[in-house]
């Protein structure tokens, strides 16, 4: 009859247009339906370089803590310093473009937050979140805590306690 129908052998990937790009689409929409009508920041959280190797041979351990540091690094100064509580959206990635392992966390953070009392909203500065040196220095400290802990509780494996003490207390 000379009927033709072409029929798709699915690639799957998200970009393709014949094969995902419709959920894709869709899911966008939907996420989109519930970011809050503020400005947001991007905040990126790093393991250090000397600590990769515990990652490593400790990953569920160390890639939990990663992500809680960064959330209550965030939570922490959003209250004292604003004294609201934001909204924030975490997610790990463990590896470079290059495909070098290299975990840390990104993070969206609203422009502001929920005041203390849930009535109000308190607007950041949309050019300023928060200075980097207090982000560092509040998102380490936490890191160390928790790698401490894990170790005096035995949850870390490890080969030399000793030399990550130290290395921790150096960091």
């Amino acid at each position: 009859c000379g009927h033709t129908r072409p029929s798709y052998n699915s690639c799957r990937d998200r970009h393709c247009p014949s094969c995902q790009a419709a959920a894709q689409h869709a899911w966008v929409t939907r996420r989109m339906e519930r970011v809050l009508p503020t400005h947001h920041f991007h905040v990126v959280f790093t393991l250090p370089a000397d600590l990769r190797v515990v990652a490593r041979y400790n990953p569920a351990l160390v890639y939990g803590l990663l992500l809680r540091a960064a959330a209550r690094t965030l939570l922490d100064l959003s209250r004292s310093r604003r004294h609201a509580q934001p909204g924030v959206t975490a997610v790990l990635h463990t590896w470079t473009r290059e495909l070098l392992f290299h975990p840390h966390v990104h993070c969206i953070v609203t422009g502001g937050g929920l005041s203390e009392d849930g009535r109000t909203w308190v607007s950041t500065p949309k050019t300023f979140l928060f200075h980097v040196n207090v982000l560092r220095a509040r998102f380490s400290s936490l890191v160390r805590q928790g790698l401490r802990a894990a170790l005096d509780d035995g949850d870390l494996r490890v080969d030399d306690p000793d030399a990550l003490r130290r290395l921790l207390r150096a960091l």
